[in-house]
């Protein structure tokens, strides 16, 4: 059995993959990282735990604490030149974000053709990935929902929006809305076209159904792909 943890920016989710499929899922808001304790004892042993941390040094403490006494069995992802069939293109490999890596990961775990990745967050990545697995390069934008926010602390007459999705919006809410959905798929779209020949486009992340919801093309929304891409690793790594 095999215990991936994503310690994203947001929350920590963790899945737990054994008899070739995911056998449990689920989410832990970092206040709440001792649950992961919890966790290992309720399963049976895992043979490995896979960890990818963006949250920083101090969600990295809270996770070590909680798994303790599982310590010896975790292995923490670091960005690397190459692996899982993934060649990292960065200027600096290990500059790249390890969550943004775990997902190139995963995507290739899922097909072998050119595609676009998406892990739409507390910030949206797009990367692009070509047909012989070389990580091209990619895109960070604002979030959907920190593109609202900003738009409502940084101004003084603009509200948090509620708005919905219009075509032709007609209140300031659903402007907002449908101006920062625009602007999400406007890009994903973008990073499509430009790696034409027709490159496919995996969707993550907690925005992915209302982004996916818009995009004017094709796609496949994978929940986990942060998991799908520690679960690659783990299986590359020596017994």
């Amino acid at each position: 059995m095999i215990l991936c943890i994503d310690s994203g920016n947001s929350r920590i989710k963790w899945g737990v993959h054994g008899e070739g499929r995911w056998l449990e899922a689920g989410i832990v808001e970092h206040a709440d990282t001792d649950r992961l304790g919890s966790l290992t004892r309720r399963l049976p042993p895992a043979t490995r735990i896979m960890l990818a941390n963006v949250a920083g040094d101090a969600a990295l403490a809270r996770i070590r604490l909680a798994l303790a006494a599982r310590w010896r069995e975790l292995r923490e992802v670091k960005s690397a030149p190459a692996a899982g069939g993934v060649i990292n293109l960065y200027e600096d490999p290990a500059r790249l974000g390890v969550d943004r890596w775990c997902a190139l990961l995963g995507a290739r775990s899922l097909t072998s053709a050119a595609c676009v990745v998406v892990m739409a967050g507390t910030a949206t990545t797009i990367d692009s990935l070509d047909g012989g697995g070389r990580f091209l390069g990619g895109f960070i934008l604002p979030g959907f929902d920190l593109m609202r926010r900003s738009l409502a602390q940084d101004t003084a007459a603009l509200p948090l929006a509620e708005g919905q999705y219009r075509a032709w919006p007609r209140c300031t809410d659903d402007a907002i809305t449908s101006g920062c959905v625009e602007a999400q798929a406007g890009a994903i779209e973008r990073a499509v076209a430009r790696l034409g020949n027709g490159a496919a486009c995996l969707l993550s992340g907690g925005a992915a159904g209302v982004i996916g919801e818009h995009l004017g093309m094709a796609h496949r929304r994978v929940d986990n792909l942060v998991l799908e891409g520690l679960l690659r690793l783990a299986g590359d790594l020596p017994a």
